[in-house]
């Protein structure tokens, strides 16, 4: 192992977290108990393996006995990345270990997820997943002791049958500074059932970390096939769909909105542009598209926001952003891609509103402008006319202005004899009602007098009634006696 040591020092260490933002698959060599030794690593790198592991080390015994280190742990300066894996229960004594291969090695992995009975009996391995707080304590006092910043502490876990107890375990694995975190899909009790990739995926995207997927894989096709199933890290993911769909929104809005706003192009002629049929066909439509694009533009700006938050509350202190660079700039770029994704959304949505506003105005200006047009039409029209009926007023007073002394002579003479006339007339009718009076007067006379007469003897009348009524009761009084 010193041979070895010693060339390796002559080599210069790499930072593995370079490898997740290499824009490729990342292709691991897995830990395997007696395989993943130096001449097996040395194999598959000439084989395009990116990065390996050494078989898991009990970290007791590798702290203990240089017997265990010359004959556990071989390298060489070909050998990189490196990680090497410990099985520990004590966070002093993997942040030993780790001192100890920090020289010689990329980073140390720590196994949560050996299932074999030995290990779980021993409390390594998977056992270790049930008990967070002390992953997380080792990962802390690794990070604390080691003072590279680029040598990396990550952890191997497997899944809970609770998954959010295994979220969970993750995301205070990620607070304490863990570089990355593979996940094996199978629960503990688990061996050859298949891989919960559906699990993994949704750790993936609780967790702002890289992380690898493990499990059957077993081919390159494998790999790639895990990776889109999963998502996880390994590639560094180009903008999704539904972003670059917001983006081609986006520059559309601003295209159309631009050409809009050209001034030499009026509001009638995108009136007469809108009232083709292919619009007219479109309009049916409009406002349903109109409203379902809102709600989509909601939906993403609100996930964009929530994104935002998730990823702004991943508190890092100065001290474990000097020892884990790798990993704040990763939650950093996190951070950048849904503040862009924010932006995206937020505009996107802001200039399809005043995309629709700046039709309806267009439109409304329009007919404006075509009312004002057809107004103007009238008011000339009407002035027209006024003019030629003034000119023609003009010329018939000056026609009337030239005869008017000739017929001034001849109109009063007309107007005396017709004045005379009717005083002729009014003279006849004023004999005539004067005639009609005295003959009513006369008349008048004469009804009063008969009156006269009439009354004299109807007085007469009376008095002779009273003495035939004053005779016939004295007759009437005789006979009673």
């Amino acid at each position: 192992m010193i041979g070895d040591i010693r060339e390796s020092k002559e080599c210069q260490l790499k930072d593995p977290m370079d490898l997740f933002h290499s824009g490729q698959v990342v292709k691991i060599c897995a830990p395997m108990v007696r395989y993943s030794k130096l001449a097996f690593r040395t194999l598959v790198r000439k084989y395009s393996c990116d990065l390996c592991y050494t078989p898991m080390i009990v970290a007791a015994d590798f702290v203990r006995s240089a017997k265990a280190r010359d004959s556990e742990f071989t390298t060489n300066k070909g050998d990189h990345p490196l990680i090497v894996q410990f099985a520990a229960k004590e966070a002093q004594v993997l942040c030993d270990a780790a001192r100890i291969v920090c020289p010689f090695a990329d980073g140390i992995d720590l196994n949560c997820g050996c299932p074999q009975r030995w290990a779980v009996s021993e409390g390594y391995g998977a056992c270790l997943i049930n008990k967070p707080e002390l992953v997380k304590d080792m990962v802390r006092h690794v990070r604390s002791q080691i003072d590279n910043p680029k040598f990396s502490v990550s952890i191997k876990i497997r899944i809970h049958e609770d998954l959010k107890r295994t979220v969970d375990l993750c995301q205070k694995a990620e607070a304490a500074g863990v570089s990355w975190i593979t996940v094996h899909g199978r629960s503990i009790e688990e061996r050859h059932q298949p891989v919960h990739y559906d699990a993994i995926k949704i750790i993936k995207q609780s967790m702002s970390i890289p992380i690898v997927a493990n499990g059957d894989i077993k081919t390159l096709k494998d790999a790639e096939n895990v990776h889109h199933l999963t998502e996880a890290d390994g590639k560094i993911k180009q903008m999704t769909f539904q972003w670059t769909a917001v983006a081609t929104i986006l520059y559309g809005e601003i295209g159309v909105i631009l050409v809009l706003c050209l001034p030499f192009i009026s509001p009638l002629r995108w009136q007469k542009i809108f009232m083709f049929p292919l619009w007219s066909k479109m309009a049916v439509f409009w406002n349903k598209m109109f409203l379902t694009i809102i709600v989509l533009l909601i939906i993403l700006f609100l996930d964009a926001v929530r994104e935002i938050r998730k990823y702004s509350s991943v508190h890092v202190n100065e001290k474990a952003a000097n020892v884990n660079s790798s990993a704040f700039d990763h939650i950093q770029m996190k951070l950048f891609r849904s503040q862009r994704n924010l932006y995206l959304s937020g505009f996107s949505l802001f200039l399809w509103l005043v995309l629709r506003r700046t039709v309806t105005l267009l439109t409304q200006l329009a007919k404006e402008m075509a009312s004002h047009a057809a107004l103007e039409t009238q008011v000339n029209d009407a002035t027209e006319a006024a003019k030629k009926y003034m000119a023609e007023n003009e010329r018939l007073q000056e026609a009337l202005s030239g005869k008017g002394h000739g017929k001034k002579k001849e109109s009063t003479d007309a107007t005396k004899e017709k004045l005379k006339e009717e005083v002729e007339h009014l003279k006849a009718e004023l004999q005539k009602t004067s005639d009609a009076f005295h003959k009513a007067k006369t008349e008048v006379a004469a009804v009063k007098k008969q009156s006269e007469g009439l009354r004299k003897e109807y007085d007469h009348l009376m008095k002779e009634f009273q003495q035939l009524q004053q005779s016939l009761n004295q007759a009437e009084g005789k006979k009673d006696l």
